[in-house]
């Protein structure tokens, strides 16, 4: 009984600091009686306050089902911390204390349910913080969930995509701020935001020297990955190589700074490079990358093992993986896996060769997305297109047969009816781009009706790109479709001045004020045109078929004709009697006999010239002796002689030769 009343004489204590103290006595009690309920639930919170949390999971575990009733908040942040984020979500989801709320978000954004971390953090937002800084931490977390929406595809649920005046007063919101412009490939902002972020740090007053380097050291190595990607890779390698890697606690953080050491190094033996990556990228299970980390990782590592010729070993590891992901998935790390597995197999062939080797893989998976999309780039780099189409079109077809809602997805995807639209394109095949165009906006208009936040950036522009290919038809029912597709959009977002055209485009009613002002005024739009350089420019003509002969595009307004200079003849090709006073005789080009003033010489060249006179007969065969008639000539063709017949015929007693 005395341990217990030390354990209360030391809780009764508010401002205690000496989590040792407690514990042991929490020890000492349960010695005395193990089924001291308090005493098991002082020792967990004392062990989680030491950062003890296998400890505190033991302890839960001996107090069984009884303590973790009443200790769910304090269980839950214990699994989190022990690498269990799934299991930690679901106890701490089971409470509605603000304390769960806290550890349960914590735990959905580990386990990259992000939404539903989205959708905690903005109920904790609204209401009061009951501790000081609370806002603050909300305002971070909030911030870094928005940077996960991003690089998971999710954008769209993001809070806030353009950083505002709070993200710069702290350097965790303008870091978080910084990767969100990085997944959407906002670089240079992204590097403004990277600074400023070290600035702050670097300000602050109430961190040591060694927590300032421990916050820096991620950020730096994020600025080496923006530089990497902005090109400038001496700046990137000069800031990587002052980075020292074994100081950064973070294993996922360590392994990406040495994954990006070792891109930006000069190092172009396969060979070594593949052992130096090995050797970087162990990661523990409790600290696993996000899902976008670890893709980016395990693609690296299997495109460094395909360049040092380890293709048995690539084609192992990443059949497994397709195996475990059946197909058809829009999953991105599965399709790129699927190609990363076919180059192996092809052993990085390409053209006829890597045709040969697909094709029969893709009767094998004939669902597989990243498989299509392999045979149909092959073909149009082989300059045959209508192959390609019709390979797709059949891909197409045979997703559109299956009834599961998975397939369907995968069949109006808007990446595959992008590529579709793209082959039609080329083709010239106007109608059966409004056709792909038009069926696939059907599906997604439909199913926006029971689940609207489907609606994804790459589906809405789908939508647009269909409502403007729409408008293009003569037909009623596709300019009804456009006005559906249009208003659709327009009620989900009224900013987008090409909703707004759209919507005007196709309404046949009378066009409110309201949709005009969305519009960008035509004053603004026409004031950087000058028409005095239009009309200098001259006029542009219609469009024509490029030919051989082709001529400018546009016609002068007032062409000018200037008088060619004729060209002095060079010294070496003028005769040596040349002289430059003299006009030159015009029948200088004529044969000499047909000129005006040629006179034949001698009694054959008057003959001639008497012959070729009008009216004159010229002798085609010699006359024969007076009296004698003239035989004709047998015929018989030409060069080949006329056989012993013609011979005897030629002989004539007339004529001896």
């Amino acid at each position: 009984m005395a341990s217990t009343a030390t354990l209360a004489n030391l809780l009764r204590q508010g401002t205690i600091d000496d989590h040792d103290e407690l514990l042991k006595a929490a020890n000492a009690t349960l010695k005395t009686s193990m089924s001291d309920l308090e005493a098991h639930h002082v020792k967990v919170v004392a062990l989680l306050k030491l950062d003890r949390f296998e400890e505190a999971i033991h302890a839960l575990e001996a107090g069984g089902d009884t303590l973790k009733e009443r200790a769910k908040l304090e269980h839950a942040y214990a699994l989190y911390k022990t690498g269990k984020p799934e299991e930690a979500a679901r106890i701490a989801g089971s409470s509605n204390d603000r304390g769960s709320k806290h550890v349960e978000a914590q735990a959905r954004y580990r386990s990259e349910d992000f939404k539903r971390a989205a959708e905690l953090y903005s109920s904790l937002s609204n209401e009061h913080g009951q501790v000081s800084n609370e806002d603050v931490d909300l305002r971070i977390n909030s911030s870094a969930v928005d940077a996960q929406l991003e690089w998971s595809h999710s954008g769209h649920l993001a809070k806030s995509k353009k950083p505002g005046r709070q993200d710069l007063e702290a350097f965790e919101t303008a870091y978080n701020a910084a990767c969100g412009c990085i997944a959407r490939g906002e670089l240079g902002q992204a590097e403004v935001l990277l600074k400023r972020s070290k600035d702050l740090c670097d300000a602050l007053d109430d961190l040591s020297e060694d927590e300032k380097r421990a916050e820096l050291l991620p950020i730096t190595v994020q600025q080496v990955y923006v530089l990497t990607c902005l090109g400038r890779t001496e700046e990137a390698e000069k800031l990587g190589d002052a980075i020292n890697k074994t100081e950064i606690s973070d294993a996922t953080s360590r392994t990406i700074a040495q994954v990006n050491s070792l891109a930006n190094s000069s190092l172009d033996n396969p060979f070594i490079l593949q052992r130096h990556l090995q050797t970087s990228s162990q990661i523990p299970e409790s600290d696993k990358p996000f899902a976008f980390q670890k893709s980016a990782l395990q693609q690296n590592s299997q495109g460094v093992a395909l360049s040092a010729q380890k293709y048995d070993g690539t084609a192992r590891s990443s059949h497994a993986v397709i195996k475990a992901h059946p197909a058809p998935t829009l999953d991105g790390f599965t399709n790129t896996t699927s190609v990363l597995n076919f180059a192996a197999q092809a052993r990085n062939k390409s053209g006829k060769e890597a045709l040969k080797i697909v094709l029969p893989e893709l009767e094998k998976r004939p669902k597989d997305v990243g498989l299509i999309l392999i045979v149909v780039q092959l073909y149009v780099l082989a300059g045959n297109k209508d192959t390609a189409t019709s390979l797709l079109e059949r891909f197409l077809e045979g997703l559109s047969n299956a009834a599961t809602p998975a397939d369907q997805d995968v069949r109006h995807a808007p990446g595959l009816v992008a590529t579709m639209v793209s082959l039609y394109s080329s083709r010239g095949q106007t109608s059966r781009v409004r056709g792909e165009l038009s069926r696939a906006a059907s599906y997604w208009r439909e199913k926006l009706k029971s689940s609207p936040s489907e609606l994804t950036p790459s589906v809405a522009s789908l939508l647009k790109a269909a409502g403007g290919a729409l408008l293009g038809s003569s037909s009623e029912e596709d300019w009804a479709l456009a006005q559906a597709i249009f208003n659709d959009l327009g009620s989900h977002d009224t900013s987008d001045p090409y909703i707004a055209a759209g919507v005007i485009a196709s309404s046949s009613s009378d066009i409110s004020q309201l949709q005009l002002s969305t519009l960008t005024p035509v004053d603004r739009l026409t004031s950087s045109i000058s028409v005095t350089d239009l009309e200098n420019a001259g006029i542009a003509r219609p469009p024509k078929a490029p030919t051989a002969t082709s001529t400018a595009s546009k016609r002068a307004a007032e062409p000018v004709k200037t008088e060619r200079k004729a060209k002095k003849p060079k010294p070496s090709k003028l005769p040596k009697d040349y002289d430059e006073t003299k006009k030159p005789d015009p029948e200088r080009w004529l044969p000499l006999r047909d000129r005006s003033g040629y006179r034949p010489k001698g009694k054959k060249g008057k003959q001639r010239s008497n012959m070729l006179a009008q009216g004159a007969v010229e002798e085609i065969s010699r006359p024969g002796t007076p009296g004698t008639p003239v035989e004709k000539q047998a015929g018989g063709g030409g060069g080949g002689g006329g056989g012993k017949q013609a011979q005897k015929k030629k002989k004539g007693k007339g004529n001896k030769w």
